[in-house]
């Protein structure tokens, strides 16, 4: 009788295999050459090019005087740095056992970009401006506590209830994941579409007069409208919602940075005099983008 007992508990374990422990790591589909290669091409490209320029940029920072510019600039490089290890280090989304390394390094990257994208809004949305000092601590205060929500918010859902929030289409709909990441693009969309809003209506001189900024604003309300979109056809299972939604991780690791470089520092960088009298930065001093003086 014992025989036969062991007999059907060796048949039965035999019919089906232990499920072996990389499942979790196997069921991770990950990007091909090319698409890490673009990734990790275009942030090692950028830091590249703000190295090349490092030593004269920063002369001309001690010369230009502003206090919203050298914070600018300085928390650009330390984004790029984190952007180009986040790029270059993509297969470790499929490799066992770095999770938590991967995790933790995508929630680092993601609340840098975050940090400049609501700091530029915050100076946008300014109906006031006492001085470059002031605005800057009271915007970067803000951008600071809704980074911090943000990241907190986030290390919950990953190491708290396990959601897979930076891992490419992991197997399921994982209503969580992609519910915290709708909620998150939906409110940037509406923020963006609000100033739209205000641009075209009759509180339009609230907001600083370059079209620049509104081309920016066109730009961020458009790849923030197409992230939302991607994460509710995700969180319903629709095929294609990956790609749409992998897009705006395209662009905000490989363009974002550099489009922001190009769109508010350049200009500065390029000008020689520091004097600051001509249209273009009086309207950028106007808007509590520089300091008119040293207190």
């Amino acid at each position: 009788m014992q025989d036969s007992i062991r007999q059907i508990i060796t048949n039965s374990s035999t019919s089906q295999p232990p499920i072996p422990e990389t499942i979790a790591q196997d069921a991770r589909q990950c990007h091909g050459f090319w698409y890490d290669a673009v990734l990790a091409g275009s942030a090692f490209l950028f830091v590249v090019y703000l190295a090349v320029n490092a030593k004269k940029n920063v002369e001309k920072l001690r010369n230009g005087r502003s206090y919203v510019v050298i914070s600018y600039y300085f928390l650009l490089w330390l984004v790029a740095g984190l952007n180009l290890a986040w790029c270059s280090l993509q297969p470790w989304q499929c490799a066992d056992g770095k999770e938590v390394a991967w995790n933790l390094l995508s929630l680092l990257t993601t609340s840098g970009l975050l940090c400049l994208e609501i700091s530029l809004v915050g100076f946008l949305l300014q109906e006031s401006y006492a001085s470059g000092r002031e605005a800057l601590a009271r915007i970067f205060t803000i951008s600071g506590i809704v980074v911090g929500v943000d990241m907190l918010l986030k290390a919950i859902y990953i190491f708290g209830f396990g959601v897979p929030l930076f891992f490419n289409d992991v197997e399921g709909t994982h209503q969580m994941k992609w519910g915290l990441w709708i909620i998150q693009k939906l409110l940037l969309t509406a923020v963006y579409g609000y100033i739209l809003f205000v641009h075209f209506s009759k509180w339009k001189q609230k907001l600083p007069p370059r079209p620049a900024f509104y081309n920016y604003v066109v730009i961020m309300f458009v790849v923030n409208s197409i992230a939302l979109f991607g994460s509710g056809l995700a969180a319903i299972g629709i095929g294609f919602s990956s790609w749409l939604y992998n897009l705006a991780v395209i662009y905000y690791h490989s363009v974002y940075l550099p489009f922001l470089y190009m769109t508010f520092l350049a200009d500065f960088f390029r000008e020689e005099d520091f004097l600051l009298d001509n249209a273009y930065y009086s309207e950028m001093r106007d808007a509590g983008f520089f300091d008119a003086d040293w207190e």
